[in-house]
């Protein structure tokens, strides 16, 4: 029994060999692999199922939880508005890279899936008509058909209302409960996502019973893209960085490294964030205040290798249904993809949970998440480094707006601890 607990395989390996199977079974046994969909059709529909509760509880949670501190009042209005700033600077700039590589590369391309494209208003409403109905006339309504734009709007509105209860009556109730439900449905997700190797196996193996091998080329594309987008940007901040600081760039690759290995292997920017943090204060010569403000908040906001990682995901779902989304709702979906960033979802499986979630919004197909989800594993790494070190790029830009950043810890000739003051 001892060598059977010890031979106990990981999610992430178990989804790892789903995806190789899957794609060897397939390609075998030809069209009968599509006998198999419907057990991967349910693992989507369970995600699906939880989606609407997560987002609403996540987002009210959230913006509820802001009435309990005041650390920006404490530390200035001037670092927390550089702070978002340059988060945002980077999530866009990401987001942006994002889509222009996407764009032309097509990594969704051959991958022929022919279930029928759901056209929603938003396809041809004009501008005016598709920003009236962000806004639901019952949200009950939006919840059971999965709207997910007013959804947010009532969930941030709600959020909203319960933050200046909180600060009137200092009555945490409602938000306690509501991060209760959060936590459950996160404990509801990471049990479907035990079944996800089983689903993705059936998933892959219908794809590949229909188009073969090919399946293996979008993968390698879409995990292509975003090793160049990662490195592309991180390039471009640093440079930023140096210029603005006046800093070596030069001296940074080293001074990333033992975070950068971190979050390599763990996929993880909290499991990261210690590591992170201490290397800020102690090689990167920002004072501590600063780095405990603007990385705790790069943690939870700065996600500049998930924006670039979800607006590729649209891409490449629009182009394996073969339809062109109009303009407009492409930009909805980029705007949405931004949005999950500052406040990404942490919870096993989440890029399952973020392309279930884009795929429902914009009435596309969810055979292409089998890929996605096949893969996150390795797209996770390049997303996490890209996250952890441009928090600490975040927080030195902070920090020389402030006159906080010491350059003689940065050039090595100065010492400090990050754990005495």
């Amino acid at each position: 029994m001892k060598k059977m607990s010890k031979l106990k395989l990981s999610l992430t390996t178990q989804i790892v060999i789903a995806v190789v199977l899957g794609i060897i079974f397939g390609t075998v046994v030809g069209d009968w692999a599509g006998n198999l969909k419907f057990i991967g059709d349910i693992f989507i529909r369970l995600i699906q199922m939880s989606v609407v509760l997560l987002v609403m509880t996540s987002v009210i949670s959230a913006i509820g939880e802001m009435a309990r501190g005041d650390e920006e009042n404490k530390l200035g209005l001037k670092v927390g508005l550089h702070t978002f700033f340059w988060i945002i600077f980077a999530t866009l700039l990401a987001a942006g890279l994002g889509f222009v590589l996407a764009s032309i590369v097509r990594p969704g391309d051959g991958m022929q899936i022919t279930e029928a494209y759901v056209a929603s208003d938003t396809a041809t409403l004009g501008f005016q008509e598709t920003i009236t109905n962000f806004v639901s006339t019952n949200i009950f309504s939006a919840m059971a058909t999965a709207d997910m734009i007013p959804i947010i709007v009532f969930s941030v509105l709600f959020g909203l209302g319960l933050n200046q209860w909180i600060k009137k009556s200092g009555d945490t109730l409602i938000l306690d409960v509501v991060k209760q439900l959060n936590n459950i449905t996160l404990n509801v997700i990471q049990t479907i996502m035990k079944i996800a190797p089983l689903g993705i196996f059936a998933l892959l193996a219908n794809v590949a019973g229909t188009i073969g091998l090919a399946v293996i080329g979008p993968m390698i594309k879409y995990l292509g893209i975003l090793f160049v987008g990662v490195a592309i940007v991180m390039i471009v901040m640093v440079l930023i960085t140096a210029a603005i600081c006046k800093v070596n760039p030069a001296l940074m690759p080293k001074k990333f490294l033992d975070m950068s290995m971190i979050a390599l292997t763990t996929t993880s920017s909290a499991i990261t964030f210690p590591t992170a943090l201490k290397d800020t204060i102690e090689k990167f010569g920002v004072r501590r205040d600063i780095a405990n403000f603007t990385m705790s908040v790069g943690m939870t906001m700065g996600s500049a290798g998930a924006a670039m990682s979800y607006v590729i995901m649209i891409l490449f779902m629009q182009q394996a249904s073969g339809v062109e989304l109009p303009a407009l709702k492409l930009v909805v979906g980029i705007f949405l993809a931004v949005m999950l960033t500052l406040g990404t979802i942490t919870v096993p499986g989440g890029s399952a949970v973020v392309a279930t979630f884009l795929a429902t919004s914009l009435g596309l197909p969810v055979e292409s998440i089998a890929l996605i989800i096949g893969v996150d594993w390795f797209a996770g790494m390049f997303r996490t480094f890209l996250n952890v070190n441009n928090d600490v790029i975040v927080s030195m830009l902070v920090a020389n707006s402030v006159d906080a950043l010491d350059r003689d810890v940065y050039n090595g000739k100065k010492s400090v601890n990050a754990e005495v003051e």
